[in-house]
């Protein structure tokens, strides 16, 4: 039943003028609560959407999500629990706690602003800020910043970056359920330099990429049993050298990365490729559909 719903609606959809479709970013944005369905994380982290994810709460013993009014503090069950186990984690390595950004939209999907992917529950911005505090106002969530791990000449890590931010990282890299974190470059590099030889095949997960100078962002493996889950293929970059993506195009992105890069011109007749905020129901798996129209 749900099958032939789900083709039905998208049929529908598709069978409209592309101007006539709404975006996919604002359905899912407008949703205020998950689906009443099993958890399953459905398509491909930057494609794709969820069902039945749980809301972390707002605050607990040893975290506080962050942000409220943007509505993103939802994921798959085994992301919540990674989470709240990490944030306790945090405790025994020098934190008082953590504190949570963005997860996901109660149903996941394209986001009206700011994530490319987020958008089936397995992804978490967990913020460089040590906490001196877990008993902040909604206001004070909305006005506090996090701290850059990134100097000024983006080259190297920033007086704010310390062994607590070296060892919650590794942290979270060791657990078996992460499949990558994403940092800013340079708190790459100096993780390369301080682990130790005979430890660091955890150092794997860890990947340089833009936008990440405040927080880092982890992404869960598939979980078991979810065979709606787009698994993401190993980047080969990273598994180089034994394994740690510590060689040396590692020191591109804060070499020839930060060089200004010459726009190549476009060709007037290639199809323009479509971003997350471009999508229309219809560019999201087929269950997304019935995701969206579920109670």
């Amino acid at each position: 039943m749900i099958r032939k719903l789900t083709l039905a609606l998208t049929l529908g959809l598709c069978a409209l003028p592309a101007h006539a479709e709404k975006l996919a970013n604002q359905l899912f944005g407008a949703q205020t609560a998950p689906s009443q369905q099993a958890p399953m994380p459905v398509g491909a982290y930057a494609r794709g959407c969820a069902a039945g994810l749980v809301e972390l709460p707002e605050t607990g013993p040893t975290w506080q999500a962050m942000r409220l009014s943007r509505h993103r503090n939802f994921g798959h069950p085994v992301l919540v629990q990674f989470l709240q186990e990490l944030s306790a984690e945090a405790t025994r390595i020098g934190w008082r706690g953590l504190y949570i950004g963005d997860m996901s939209q109660p149903r996941g999907g394209p986001m009206t602003s700011g994530h490319a992917s987020h958008q089936i529950g397995l992804d978490a911005d967990i913020w460089m800020l040590p906490p001196k505090r877990l008993d902040l106002s909604r206001k004070e969530r909305e006005n506090i910043s996090s701290i850059s791990m990134r100097s000024d000449d983006q080259r190297e890590v920033s007086r704010n970056w310390s062994a607590r931010q070296a060892a919650l990282l590794k942290a979270a890299a060791m657990d078996p359920r992460v499949d990558r974190i994403f940092v800013t470059p340079p708190a790459k590099i100096e993780l390369c330099k301080t682990a130790r030889k005979k430890d660091r095949a955890w150092l794997q997960k860890i990947r340089p990429y833009w936008g990440h100078d405040t927080h880092f962002h982890v992404r869960l493996k598939c979980p078991a049993g979810a065979d709606q889950c787009q698994t993401q293929a190993p980047n080969v970059t990273e598994l180089s050298n034994g394994g740690d993506g510590c060689d040396a195009t590692l020191t591109w992105w804060v070499t020839d990365a930060l060089k200004p890069q010459k726009k190549q011109p476009e060709d007037p007749e290639a199809p323009k490729k479509k971003g997350p905020r471009q999508f229309t129901l219809a560019d999201l798996p087929l269950q997304c559909a019935a995701v969206l129209s579920a109670p």
